[in-house]
């Protein structure tokens, strides 16, 4: 190619990479559409494996549908003995790192992993979001000194995974609220993670490659975002008499505050509105009696306020990663395992984008503008 190529802003801002049919943000509304459906439609109402099947396939699922897909995904979950060998051996290693190596060795449980194919493209989807849990919960069991706990057939995805972590069959709340986490977060737009097993499914690659990718890029503070440092920030400010003089003094000392500020949303996430109100459900079912989830609503109304009154016009409101804190840590999960938590939902919607960019089949490769130094010589 020739010429002087065309100057993209910084980071792509604003650049179309590709059409898709999965997902729209609207950071200006506040909306979020998943294959058609404003988030708060489906939120709370359908399984994520019904969200999973929305992606892949471009509808809902019938009753039919939705009865073979949970019983595939379920025999599905059990994991093969060399990824268990991984997740073992990188027992010290932060749980996202844990999930990245260990999915990466799922191909060895796949026939003909360099076919790339839809029907290959769907199985291979569905063993990925089936397995994905699993490795987590094996990880946390493995981490914490016992075996970890085979999967369950009976149950669906995310009370498997509730029991697969705590031994016990979860409470009807909590799994739904998992479920619902899981469906919040299933697909958000052309992210980092998303563009990246893009730009890998555009060079033929398979499926578990360009996955794995994009967990390394999930893993970056800068996009898996740090739900758990918001707890820290709610138990360093103790009560709703302390945000405000805290909150100051975090600003004056030019520290970000946790849980919000998004750099697509510049009103409230609506991913944060259905956390919200599951954090609030559960406000009686681990929360210390509503009293963190009191705290956090006292303590979001004064954020809000306070950062409007420092930094005028940017527009910093509640993101997804204020109210995630609440609802994992209410499901009695670990902040070190809540960006693995995030691919567990998110896994779907990348599986979905490989399904499309393979079906587009154009590799992606843009340009770059050099600006080092030209005319060198080596001397002699």
């Amino acid at each position: 190619m020739t010429g002087t190529p065309n100057r993209a802003p910084r980071g792509l801002d604003g650049v179309v990479a590709a059409q898709t049919r999965l997902s729209h943000v609207d950071g200006l509304a506040g909306e979020l559409i998943i294959g058609g459906y404003a988030l708060d439609e489906i939120a709370g109402r359908v399984t994520f494996e019904e969200a999973a099947h929305l992606l892949w396939k471009g509808a809902l699922p019938n009753r039919a549908q939705r009865r073979e897909l949970s019983s595939e995904m379920a025999r599905l979950r059990k994991l093969p003995e060399k990824t268990l060998e991984v997740v073992r051996a990188a027992v010290k290693a932060p749980p996202i790192d844990v999930l990245r190596m260990a999915c990466a060795t799922l191909s060895l449980d796949v026939s003909n992993p360099e076919e790339i194919s839809l029907e290959a493209d769907l199985a291979r989807a569905r063993m990925l979001t089936a397995r994905f849990p699993t490795i987590v919960a094996a990880h946390a069991r493995i981490a914490a000194g016992t075996d970890p706990i085979a999967p369950r057939e009976d149950l669906p995805l995310a009370a498997n995974f509730l029991y697969m972590v705590h031994g016990r069959e979860p409470d009807p709340r909590a799994a739904r609220a998992l479920d619902t986490y899981w469906v919040t977060v299933i697909d958000h737009g052309m992210n980092a993670s998303t563009f990246t097993a893009r730009v890998i499914a555009s060079t033929r690659s398979d499926m578990v490659s360009a996955v794995t990718g994009a967990i390394g890029a999930l893993k970056g503070p800068l996009h898996g975002g740090a739900p758990g440092p918001v707890l820290d920030m709610l138990v360093e400010i103790g009560t709703a008499e302390n945000a405000e003089a805290w909150l100051r003094n975090e600003l004056a000392h030019g520290r970000r505050i946790m849980g919000f500020g998004h750099r697509v949303y510049k009103v409230r996430d609506p991913r944060a509105d259905v956390l919200s109100r599951v954090a609030e459900e559960l406000g009686g079912a681990g929360l210390e009696n509503r009293k963190l989830y009191e705290l956090a609503r006292a303590t979001e109304k004064t954020a809000l306020r306070v950062l409007e009154e420092h930094k005028p016009g940017r527009n910093l409101k509640t993101n997804v990663e204020f109210y995630t804190a609440l609802v994992l840590q209410a499901l009695g999960l670990q902040p070190k395992q809540f960006v693995a938590l995030f691919a567990c939902g998110r896994v779907a919607g990348w599986c979905a984008h490989v399904i499309e960019q393979h079906a587009e089949d154009h590799l992606i490769r843009p340009q770059s503008e050099y600006t080092g130094p030209k005319g060198l010589k080596v001397r002699t």
